[in-house]
């Protein structure tokens, strides 16, 4: 071999090295950058997430806990996936705070009320579920709630259900809620006007149909019965929506929520989250950036266990019902409890 040959055959052996070494400082680089962008991430996903500490406020003066199992199929290593019952009161907040809430609601942005509020039951194994609403215009005993400027609220008789959120914030609602079911609200989660537009939007709208004309000036919202596909807006409208429906009261409005409900949930199983991990972020930080929880609910790695416990629970499986509710005596534009049949109810769920 000529001294040109060798010459020519270092040159390569040269230029594949720096070639490897570039290849090796670009992935690594990328290696790095994806795990900075991933912890980035969690921690953005994370910090989004607000809590309410409802257990150290309320005490042990509470309805008892339902028992929560493992899984006998999680593995050592990783968390054991929760396979009991568990009730979690879910409440829709009409916080008109931050523009975006403003430029979805009227009203004035001092203060909050539950527009919307959901018993959400979740029977052992994580295959079935029942979601209970309580119309917001319930008479109920308000009870002594503690608030967090020291103190407390007193006890309020012939109060409107609603009206908890309103004078004593999450711990209230959960204390009213325990107080008229005698059932423990395991968990506690509050999502506000502009976290159900944008969840609906990262879903890419929800399809939903509807059995009459809805046409309210208040929600803004003007329907011809039938099916129509519906954006983060539209669809918080229809949620909102009671005085261009059936008497125009809140009986016909939690009718429309529990229908959005079930295409919400129609909407997510259609959609393989884990493989599209650009619409799972995108779906995830809606979810978490206008979300409140209990303590118990505060991270991203609880709500991924709640989540993957969830999994075998499909649309279908969820039965969707009213608290049974009469015309109160002193209002006719109120409503009290039914009972027996209320108490039933809520006893099947313990």
């Amino acid at each position: 071999m000529t001294d040109n040959e060798n010459a020519d055959g270092d040159r390569r052996v040269g230029r594949r090295s720096r070639v490897l070494k570039i290849a090796g400082l670009t992935l690594a680089g990328a290696l790095v950058l994806g795990v900075a962008t991933a912890g980035w991430a969690y921690w953005h996903l994370n910090n989004n997430i607000k809590s309410v500490d409802i257990d150290s406020a309320l005490g042990a003066n509470r309805p008892a806990k339902a028992v929560t199992t493992p899984s006998a199929s999680a593995s050592a290593s990783a968390a054991p996936v929760p396979t009991g019952s568990v009730n979690i009161l879910v409440l829709g907040s009409d916080s008109r705070s931050g523009k975006e809430n403003q430029a979805l609601g009227g009203g004035d942005s001092s203060g909050a009320r539950s527009d919307t509020a959901m018993v959400v039951h979740i029977d052992a194994g994580r295959k079935k579920a029942t979601i209970v609403s309580i119309p917001r215009d319930t008479l109920v005993t308000r009870p002594s709630c503690p608030l967090k400027s020291g103190g407390s609220t007193s006890v309020a008789y012939n109060a409107m259900f609603n009206s908890a959120y309103s004078v004593g914030g999450p711990v209230c609602a959960v204390k009213t809620v325990e107080s008229i079911t005698d059932v423990r609200m395991d968990h506690y989660i509050e999502i506000d006007f502009a976290g159900f537009a944008k969840l609906v939007n990262a879903l890419g709208g929800v399809t939903v149909t509807t059995t009459e004309d809805i046409d309210d000036d208040d929600s803004h919202l003007h329907l011809k019965k039938g099916t129509h596909h519906l954006n983060g807006k539209q669809a918080l409208a229809l949620a909102r929506t009671r005085h261009g429906i059936g008497d125009g009261s809140d009986l016909g409005r939690i009718g429309l929520q529990q229908m959005l409900v079930k295409a919400l949930l129609t909407q997510i199983s259609s959609h393989d989250l884990l493989t599209d991990p650009t619409k799972l972020y995108e779906v995830t930080d809606a979810i978490t950036d206008s979300l409140t929880t209990d303590t118990g609910l505060d991270s991203l790695s609880e709500l991924i266990s709640l989540g993957q416990s969830l999994k075998g629970l499909s649309a279908d499986a969820v039965k969707t019902i009213t608290m049974p509710v009469v015309t109160a005596p002193s209002d006719p534009n109120r409503v009290v409890a039914k009972e027996p049949a209320a108490s039933a109810l809520w006893e099947s769920l313990k």
